[in-house]
């Protein structure tokens, strides 16, 4: 995708507006043109798709809800950070939920994503630059599948299926991030690997407050509460909202888990600390019995006969040697190292 003209000059970021108008027999698509060029394209009895990547440009945002009516409320959402939610108007269905690009040093990046359906068109306004659709874009272009012979809900539901087939890629990279982060609890803990545990479990959470009002939201439109969506299309929406349901049941086990490597790094932590004051209360006893033999006969009395002894001094490290001996197979014995 190109820059569209009307991105203001020196803006910090690349604004990208673009129309794909199609049905069975025709396709077109503009993407270089400025917002009222491209609003003449737009087609009756047809399905017009209009993309805005990059919400920065107010002057694009304003002639899009001039154009299409759209209430100040829903641009407010659009412009906000919402949950995820479906909402009726009188001209259009409003659909807002989050799409996740990747995990990159267990960080999930989301981008909220907005879809305005309407009688012949689907509008998405997307935070920034780059999505997941463009494979999707080829098809429509190609005329592969049947979206080419369906209405603009058709058009919404392969869009969020695509969103909501990502998080699966997502959770598979988030189980990869798991085993590994299993292995080192094991191998050797430290605070670095309680800090990705840490962090992994905070991105399932705010992965999971995004997924269950998304559920919600689908079982509305699955229930059949809204006349934009035909009630052909509704069984492909029961089916996002399957693996929305699956996904949701996932990141409970994922949850689940990664309180068990906590426990399990908390308790690994323990024994090592454990196993360090073990080592050092053995190495305390054994220099107890010798401090007091060296503190015996450190003692400045005139009257010690073991003092004028010829080899008392050697007699002495061999009765330390020997308790230190001792001790050691007692310990041993005991089974206390």
């Amino acid at each position: 995708m190109t820059s569209t003209a009307s991105e203001p000059i020196g803006h910090a970021k690349p604004i990208i507006l673009e129309l794909i108008t199609y049905n069975r027999e025709y396709y077109e698509k503009h993407d270089t043109l400025s917002v009222e060029e491209l609003l003449l394209h737009k087609k009756a009895n047809q399905v017009n798709w209009v993309n805005l990547d990059g919400l920065e440009n107010q002057d694009i945002i304003e002639k899009l809800q001039s154009h299409f009516c759209l209430h100040p409320l829903l641009i407010d959402d659009v412009l906000s950070d919402q949950r995820p939610k479906v909402e009726e108007f009188d001209e259009y269905l409003f659909l807002t939920l989050k799409m996740l690009h990747r995990l990159d040093s267990h960080k999930i990046e989301y981008e909220q994503i907005s879809f305005v359906l309407g009688k012949d068109f689907l509008l998405t306004f997307q935070e920034k630059e780059g999505d997941l659709f463009d494979g999707f874009r080829e098809r429509i272009r190609l005329d592969q599948g049947r979206v080419r012979k369906k209405k603009a809900d058709y058009l919404m539901y392969r869009l969020v299926d695509i969103i909501v087939e990502n998080y699966y890629n997502v959770l598979d990279k988030i189980g990869e991030i798991m085993d590994d982060i299993e292995e080192t609890v094991y191998e050797n803990p430290t605070n670095k690997t309680f800090n990705r545990i840490q962090s992994l479990k905070k991105e399932l959470i705010y992965l999971r407050k995004a997924l269950f009002p998304l559920r919600d939201a689908l079982g509305k439109i699955v229930k059949g509460e809204y006349d934009f969506i035909h009630d052909e299309n509704i069984r492909f929406y029961s089916d996002v909202y399957d693996h929305v349901v699956h996904i949701i049941d996932s990141l409970d086990t994922y949850k689940d888990l990664t309180t068990g490597l906590l426990d399990i790094h908390i308790n690994a932590m323990n024994t090592r600390m454990n196993e360090v004051m073990k080592v050092l209360a053995v190495i305390s006893t054994i220099f107890m019995p010798l401090t007091f033999i060296v503190g015996v006969y450190g003692m400045n009395f005139d009257y010690m006969p073991e003092l004028h002894w010829r080899y008392g001094y050697y007699e002495v490290w061999g009765i330390m040697g020997i308790v230190v001996v001792a001790m050691l197979i007692f310990f041993k014995y005991k089974k206390w190292f």
